[in-house]
């Protein structure tokens, strides 16, 4: 049943990044006709254009789709444990929390896999991907503030090395504060 547990769970986290990286195209304001985008946007619409008639949006924040993430999520753990049980299924409280843990923690793998990518980017395309042109919109945010901060190196650029250890710091935080429950999800 590994193999059966494996294949839930990488099929549902890819499907969640996409979830989560609609949201923060949403929230960057990011080139909404970029072909990233546009894929993003089709792999979630048919399920978010219902839950947008029913939920509404505050501000940039899409809460729909928020809430089809969550839902998602909840769907996996639900899948990881009908295959754990053999078919039993016993409904607690805590999935419910760790579906709203798991989203958290997946968006913070997403940044994590955004930056590492977007540098690996710039070390190749040098600029002329219309993926890079969307992952820069997306970390310029995360990095400004830290490239304002930190001292002029003569053309190193360390602000991706300390968001990175910042949010390595704010997960093994998480996991301090939570324990398993974070490392479960």
């Amino acid at each position: 049943m590994q193999s059966v547990t494996f294949l839930i769970q990488v099929v549902f986290d890819l499907y969640i990044m996409v979830v989560l990286m609609r949201i923060w195209l949403q929230a960057a304001r990011a080139d909404f006709y970029n072909p990233f985008s546009q894929f993003v946007v089709k792999a979630t619409q048919p399920f978010v254009a219902p839950l947008r008639r029913v939920i509404p949006s505050i501000g940039s924040l899409d809460l729909a789709t928020i809430v089809f993430a969550y839902l998602v999520t909840l769907l996996k753990y639900t899948l990881l444990v009908l295959v754990a049980s053999a078919g039993a299924v016993k409904f607690d409280t805590t999935l419910l929390l760790l579906s709203a843990l798991s989203v958290v923690k997946q968006f913070g793998h997403l940044v994590f896999w955004v930056l590492i990518i977007r540098a690996i980017m710039s070390w190749v395309s040098q600029g002329r991907s219309p993926i890079e042109y969307v992952f820069s919109q997306l970390s310029e945010p995360f990095l400004a503030p830290i490239r304002r901060l930190l001292p002029d190196l003569g053309g190193i650029d360390l602000s991706l090395l300390i968001v990175i250890i910042l949010l390595q710091f704010a997960n093994m935080l998480m996991g301090d504060f939570l324990g398993n429950l974070w490392y479960m999800a």
